[in-house]
């Protein structure tokens, strides 16, 4: 179905070459060749619509909105359900255009095919109805009309935007040709985009089923400047037909014209056959070779949908999660992953190929380092886990997730970690069991968010902050960080230059005292300490992705502010991150000394609670990067900001909700 753009009649039954057969009712699209066709045939198919149509089977209504496409052979209106409001794009097509046998054929079984197709980048088709003027078709509505709208405002798309819209199309038509369906008619008109700029796949008025090589049509149809050139030469219908199409549209899209697009229509289809066009040197390197590869004379030769999506063009360059709706109109800002993911996937790939070339018996160095995952809980209150690989003062709001990576204290995996053994084939310079192992994330959120609320319940209304502590204790906190949970861990760097990562299945590994000094910690919270040079060689895996996000964050991110403190803490000073959160506005870090940090996305404040003794110490960083540090005594007595007093709230909701869950 075609919201936009249709073919007409002619162009559908087209069993000749003969190029004036297209002048008679041309493709109403910018892409058709730019001969002036006489429109009198067409025009004479015209119907008025009623402004309501009703069902004559189940006594619907439905109201005729504004018109979404037109051509010769049908058109297109947005129709609501006056009983539910639900809004559709309805392709109505005359009853005179069917009067013949034939003609009714080819309406029923684009009706039949349609009806079978569910997928998200496939137009979906919800019912139809005829009356004694027209047949009606009701389908999904696309608000933001087809690609080709958005090539008539656009003329040309970015490299992202052109992944972004391929693979979606290339997503659906691997599902039609799965079920053995030939699309035929695949061009910029018949790319559909919805309100949310997912595309669709529709108007399979040409679409058929995939026959044997023996077996397949010889005929021509399709869009002149899109057709393949074993269409015109009579050699059948297959999937490389598609292909070829999909060639053609990356081009169009790239290029702001077809490829094969001439003045006459005679030399267009010579052009096809010799596969005769021409590349722009403004297209990338990567571009070009993948239009090169699947504009192919031998269909066999041509690329096939798995390729394309393995091709350089793809795996090297950066395709939007999203785009914005500006988008149709105008070019988009789009904000590529930073230089982090190439960085880490290119040196991972890398030692983790050298180290397994290394392994001996991988299935145990697997038991010896992986056996903690029976020991790990993930644990998301929105049930999704964000991997935007972001830092201190580069963070964009992550639409209302949060993630949580690190074990939890739940009886069950408690039991589990106390089981779990460990032991390390080299020297442990020192097994700690103190007292902040004891320390879960539960506890710490429990007990800061207590003395939040016991502060917050006494404090005086005030319009300014207290003035804040002259020369705070030394105490450390997270400067920068990383989250490259999609592949390893969550990696931050403490104000004493130490590094750590929280690792997906649970360990941790923190590189202090400029790296010479490392601390590992099993999910059953034993801690191991080592000299660097003495790491046994089952943890140097984890070392080297600490090392690789700990030179990240040092070559590309800023410090998250300056807290001025006359005495620095000691570099021996290593907090272990015991689970991280992400919500919709802030990122939140719970620390086995009892510490909490959190940092708010828009504007980079932070609210960070040191645990110091017996007492706690409340520092905030502003926008302006500057830090001021209250004993909470002080702030229950004096009261503080508005501002830092709502971010004191939000940290208490916050901390309920995590307790609840």
């Amino acid at each position: 179905m075609d919201q936009s753009c249709f073919s007409t009649e002619q162009r559908r039954s087209c069993q000749t070459m003969n190029p004036d057969l297209f002048k008679s009712c041309p493709e109403n699209s910018p892409l058709a060749p730019t001969q002036k066709p006489n429109r009198s045939k067409c025009e004479q198919t015209k119907v008025e619509l009623a402004q309501v149509v009703i069902d004559p089977k189940t006594g619907r209504s439905y109201s005729k909105g504004k018109l979404l496409g037109k051509g010769g052979f049908a058109r297109c209106y947005e129709m609501t359900d006056l009983s539910s409001n639900k809004m559709y794009a309805v392709k109505v097509i005359p009853q005179s255009r069917v009067s013949k046998p034939h003609q009714r054929d080819k309406i029923t079984n684009e009706i039949e095919l349609h009806k079978t197709l569910q997928h998200k980048h496939v137009v979906k088709f919800s019912h139809h109805f005829e009356d004694q003027d027209n047949i009606y078709i009701f389908l999904e509505l696309c608000s933001r009309k087809s690609l080709a709208h958005i090539w008539k405002a656009r003329h040309t798309l970015t490299d992202p935007e052109v992944r972004y819209y391929l693979r979606q199309i290339i997503s659906g038509l691997k599902y039609l040709h799965n079920k053995g369906i030939l699309h035929r008619d695949l061009k910029l008109g018949n790319f559909f985009v919805n309100e949310n700029m997912d595309l669709r796949l529709g108007d399979f008025g040409l679409a058929a089923k995939l026959e044997t090589v023996e077996q397949r049509k010889k005929t021509i149809c399709g869009t002149p400047n899109y057709l393949a050139p074993e269409v015109l030469n009579r050699q059948g219908h297959g999937t490389e037909s598609d292909v070829w199409s999909l060639g053609c549209v990356m081009y169009t899209l790239l290029c702001g014209n077809p490829p094969f697009e001439t003045l006459d229509l005679k030399e267009t289809y010579k052009c096809i056959k010799e596969v005769k066009y021409t590349l722009p040197p403004s297209l990338s390197a990567a571009a070009q070779k993948l239009i090169s590869a699947i504009l192919q004379k031998n269909p066999s030769d041509r690329l096939t949908l798995d390729q394309i999506l393995a091709h350089e063009y793809f795996s090297k360059g950066f395709t939007p999660d999203k785009l914005p709706p500006t988008a149709c109109v105008m070019v988009p800002e789009l904000n590529p992953p930073s230089p982090a993911k190439k960085f880490f996937t290119k040196m991972a790939k890398s030692l983790f190929r050298k180290k397994k070339s290394k392994e001996k018996n991988p299935s145990e160095d697997k038991e010896d380092i992986s056996k903690l995952v029976s020991g790990i809980v993930k644990h998301s209150i929105s049930r999704q886990i964000s991997y935007k690989t972001v830092g201190v003062n580069e963070v964009a709001s992550p639409a209302g997730q949060l993630a949580v990576s690190g074990p939890l204290d739940t009886p069950a995996e408690d039991v589990s970690r106390k089981s779990t053994s460990r032991s390390f084939k080299g020297t442990v310079a020192s097994s700690t069991d103190g007292c902040e192992d004891l320390l879960t994330p539960a506890s710490v959120a429990e007990a800061t968010m207590k003395v939040l609320i016991n502060c917050l319940s006494s404090m005086p209304a005030a319009s300014r902050n207290t003035p804040c502590v002259t020369k705070p204790k030394p105490f450390v906190w997270v400067t920068k960080w990383v989250d490259y949970s999609n592949k390893y861990g969550f990696g931050y760097q403490l104000s004493n230059q130490n590094v750590g990562v929280l690792f997906n299945e649970g360990t941790h590994l923190s590189l202090c005292d400029q790296r010479r000094v490392v601390r590992y910690c099993l999910t059953n919270n034993k801690h191991f300490t080592f000299q660097a040079d003495t790491l046994p060689e089952q943890l140097q895996s984890q070392k080297h992705i600490v090392e690789l996000m700990a030179n990240y964050m040092e070559q590309n991110l800023m410090e998250g502010g300056d807290l001025g403190c006359d005495e620095q803490p000691s570099p021996t000073d290593c907090p272990l991150l015991l689970q991280w959160m992400k919500t919709d506005h802030a990122l939140v870090m719970l620390f086995n000394n009892g510490s909490l940090q959190v940092n708010f996305y828009t504007d980079h404040t932070k609210v960070i609670m040191s645990k110091l003794a017996d007492t706690y110490l409340l520092t905030y960083v502003s926008r302006e990067r500057i830090s001021s540090s209250y004993s909470l005594n002080t702030l229950c007595e004096h009261g503080c900001s508005s501002d830092l007093r709502h971010r004191l709230h939000y940290v208490v909701q916050l901390l309920q909700h995590y307790n609840k869950t």
